[in-house]
């Protein structure tokens, strides 16, 4: 049967007002929105000073959206900073707040994520390779001090003889003890880890008590990993390391019982708006529903730069500077005993009415809940970026009030990026009709839901997705539905057929 006579039968077969409608040129569809959120764009006040160049130099270097090198370099000034210092965002309230950050940077695979990560962890790099350095040089005179202690101890050993000989046991023993220490080992100062099991980033921190920073370029495979069911175990420690604040035990045949004091972890890293989708649905579904995304508050998914541009010219060396003495100088603060930091009282005012408009704003029953769970872990985030800000302009006795008021202007701009970042779950029956309008041609004229579920595409791989989203062709006048009677007395079944102006575009 040819194209025109398969038109012909399925038009005898369709009821009148179905026909008239399909016919009808005075019905035009209407175009269906992106079903992608707008989101705010990044703003170099959004750092302070001595940052904001260096971010600004790197993505117009690199020619990527400045959003990702600000948020990398932000999560690595976290992690420099760790458990030195927190916050108290109450005046009275014992709420602590580590200052550590969880980012995400989420782009194409040409967006030239990984690039800027690499340029934006620079200053970080630096202080890895100087402490790098520093236990290879402690290691070689450990190295020479044991042998020295070797050789003390066979002398002592020899001595200790002769007076246990002439009967001067207490004598012996006593020069024995003189060299019955081992010299503790050096450990090397740590800042970044890139991939680890989660026994061996435990000894990690417990060598490194203010913390670390797991950068992975592709992280989506981590992200993966800890949706396995092998990924448990290190998918509730990971989810304890976000506070900062706790500690962990795990028990190992072979390794044994192993006591982490300090669970403090910052993140950052790259993946692609396809890896990350399947994710956030686990998440919404209730698949996956522990708050794992959700701690990702700082992740940006910014809109393409437009028109690349070829630039070569030499970094920008007095902005690199300034951002190695500001990593240089947060190295140095003291880790203990840790300073906790409170809100000036002017600063306290701020917060504290952002704080309640926030949290009274989202606790909406309007606002689906993956969203809203993510919003309501934001204070603890912003309190922390407050506390960040003030320490990199120098600050050490109180948090003030334009800090806080920066820090505010990340919760309206990284709410924007969350908003976006759930669009493939909130939005998803817009986004299930335009992948079904972009791939009409895979389909029979006419079609059934049944026939599209089958094609199992993304974001329509359950039939109440599929009716969904052809619920949303209907009110855009993509297509026409109408009834079919069922074979010796069944249910009449639903078919659709593309408006005539549509199936001929």
């Amino acid at each position: 049967m040819t194209t025109h006579e398969q038109l012909h039968a399925f038009m005898a077969q369709m009821p009148k007002p179905a026909l008239s409608s399909y016919l009808n040129p005075n019905i035009v569809p209407t175009p269906l929105p992106s079903g992608v959120p707008s989101v705010m764009p990044w703003r170099d006040e959004l750092l302070p000073a001595d940052l904001r160049e260096f971010v600004r130099d790197v993505a117009d270097r690199t020619q990527c959206p400045p959003d990702y090198v600000g948020v990398a370099q932000l999560v690595a000034v976290s992690a420099v900073v760790g458990r030195k210092v927190a916050i108290r965002p109450k005046q009275h309230d014992d709420w602590t707040v580590v200052p550590n950050q969880w980012g995400v940077i989420i782009g194409r695979p040409s967006a030239l994520k990984s690039p800027a990560l690499k340029r934006a962890l620079r200053p970080l790099d630096a202080l890895e390779s100087r402490e790098r350095i520093n236990y290879n040089q402690a290691k070689s005179n450990h190295n020479a001090n044991c042998e020295l202690l070797e050789m003390e101890r066979k002398s002592a050993k020899d001595k200790a003889k002769k007076l246990l000989s002439s009967g001067d046991r207490n004598a012996a023993l006593a020069e024995l003890n003189k060299f019955s220490s081992d010299m503790l080992a050096p450990i090397q100062r740590r800042y970044i880890v890139n991939d680890s099991t989660v026994e061996k980033l435990g000894e990690l921190l417990n060598e490194n008590p203010n913390g670390l920073l797991l950068v992975r370029d592709e992280l989506g495979g981590w992200l993966a990993t800890m949706q396995s069911e092998d990924g448990s175990v290190a998918r509730a420690f990971y989810l304890e390391c976000f506070d900062g604040n706790g500690s962990f035990t795990y028990d190992r045949i072979g390794r044994g019982t192993i006591f982490i004091e300090s669970c403090c972890l910052s993140l950052i890293g790259c993946i692609q708006p396809s890896r990350i989708a399947p994710l956030v649905r686990a998440a919404i579904d209730g698949e996956m529903d522990d708050g794992l995304i959700q701690r990702m508050q700082l992740a940006v998914y910014p809109d393409d730069i437009p028109e690349w541009q070829m630039v070569d010219r030499l970094p920008n060396k007095s902005a690199a500077e300034r951002v190695e003495r500001v990593f240089e100088q947060l190295d140095q603060l003291p880790d203990r005993p840790r300073s906790e930091l409170r809100f000036s009282l002017e600063a306290q005012e701020i917060f504290n009415v952002w704080y309640t408009r926030h949290m009274q704003q989202n606790r909406s029953e309007e606002l689906h809940p993956a969203l809203q769970s993510h919003y309501l872990k934001m204070p603890q985030t912003i309190a922390g970026l407050a506390l960040l800000f003030e320490l990199v302009e120098g600050g050490r006795v109180a948090v003030g009030a334009v800090s806080t008021a920066r820090a505010i202007d990340w919760a309206i701009y990284l709410m924007s990026h969350a908003q976006r970042l759930y669009g493939p779950a909130t939005n998803a029956p817009l986004l299930g009709a335009r992948l079904i309008l972009e791939r009409q041609w895979k389909l029979p004229e006419p079609f059934t839901p049944r026939e599209v579920r089958q094609k199992d595409w993304t974001g329509l791989c359950s039939q109440n997705a599929v009716n969904n989203a052809l619920a949303i062709l209907l009110e855009h006048d993509f297509i026409v539905g109408y009834e079919v009677a069922g074979e010796k007395g069944g249910r009449p079944s639903t078919r659709y057929v593309w408006r005539k102006n549509v199936a001929s575009a």
